[in-house]
């Protein structure tokens, strides 16, 4: 089994558990990305208090709407990213062994060619990915109206208004709703935005390096011999995390309002024609707090999935490898002298 697919299953792995343990927050998240109801914008409540709302109006079962597509959307998204990030990471590698053989380089892999096998690993992702996370954010954004808010207009939905269950919006719903509004490009909805949000990885990287580098230099003029310990690692990783995600941040909400479902012919400041349009309806309409709504819940819930993550994905590696290495050994000793 090669490094690539073992990094591809371990990420798909631990990004499974983590979509599991904090799919609740990711699914309040992107209601509040998406909300345009100007009397919801001003009476304001908590993450806690909203989950607690969707709960009491629509059952726990919402909290968890769209959980199947998500979880293969994960594995997907996870697998896809490591497994091409290894080819490219392998690839970069070569290059820089073959320059230290031909004289030039130190044989190491740069910071620009780690960012470059970082963002063309995000970019294929987001392509071959974004129609699954289309169809997530319609059935995590689904709510179920009361009878007084719907009105009937075929003999299913009157029954629906009669007092009759709607029934389950299941993926085929949102797969089909989604077709019926834009066709096949409409599943590729949010994708300019999302591949901008490449580079979120990519500015947290940078931060990280600056303040581990401004660190580093403030205990050499203090002539101090103390290395950098864990905490200060964690803290500084927390830091350029937060400083990545509040500048990304825009461009996922706006991710979230094209891939949610348009409210055609009602309300023109809630249809978003494409990306500029969404952007500057939100400017004209909601002003620039309107693009970081939601932010805490996403901090809380970005840390928490990757923590989970990294270390879930770093056990199945070396598991992984633990088992290829033990079966290894079995067959040298099982080959006659």
């Amino acid at each position: 089994m090669s490094d690539a697919l073992i990094n591809g299953l371990a990420g798909a792995g631990g990004g499974i558990i983590a979509q599991l343990l904090t799919y609740p927050l990711q699914t309040v998240n992107t209601r509040q990305q998406t909300d345009r109801d100007p009397k919801k914008m001003k009476k304001k409540s908590g993450t806690v208090e909203q989950m607690y709302q969707v709960v009491q109006q629509e059952g726990w079962s919402r909290l968890y709407g769209g959980l199947t597509p998500s979880l293969v959307g994960t594995a997907c998204s996870q697998g896809v990213y490591y497994y091409f990030y290894q080819i490219f990471r392998s690839k970069a590698e070569a290059t820089a062994l073959r320059r230290k053989n031909e004289g030039s380089g130190d044989g190491s892999v740069g910071m620009l060619s780690s960012l470059m096998v970082a963002a063309m690993s995000g970019c294929v992702n987001v392509l071959l990915t974004n129609p699954i996370w289309v169809v997530v954010t319609r059935m995590q954004t689904h709510t179920k109206k009361s009878p007084s808010d719907q009105v009937p207009s075929n003999a299913s939905e009157q029954a629906i208004v009669g007092g009759a269950e709607p029934p389950p919006y299941a993926t085929s719903n949102a797969v089909q709703e989604v077709f019926d509004e834009a066709g096949l490009w409409g599943f590729w909805k949010g994708v300019f935005p999302t591949l901008i949000m490449v580079s979120n990885p990519s500015i947290q990287f940078m931060l990280y390096e600056t303040l581990l580098k401004k660190l580093k230099q403030r205990r050499a003029s203090r002539n101090s011999n103390k290395g950098v310990t864990a905490l200060e690692v964690f803290l500084l990783g927390a830091l350029a995390k937060l400083g990545a995600t509040v500048v990304t941040y825009p461009l996922l909400v706006v991710k979230s309002r094209l891939q949610a479902k348009q409210a055609i012919g009602v309300d023109k400041r809630h249809h978003y024609k494409g990306t500029l349009d969404a952007i500057l309806k939100m400017i004209q309409y909601e002003g620039l707090h309107g693009f970081y709504k939601g932010m805490s819940t996403k901090i809380v819930q970005s840390v928490l999935a990757a923590a989970v993550l990294f270390m879930v994905k770093e056990e199945l590696v070396n598991g992984a490898r633990w088992l290829l290495l033990k079966d290894a050994a079995k067959v040298v000793r099982s080959k006659p002298r």
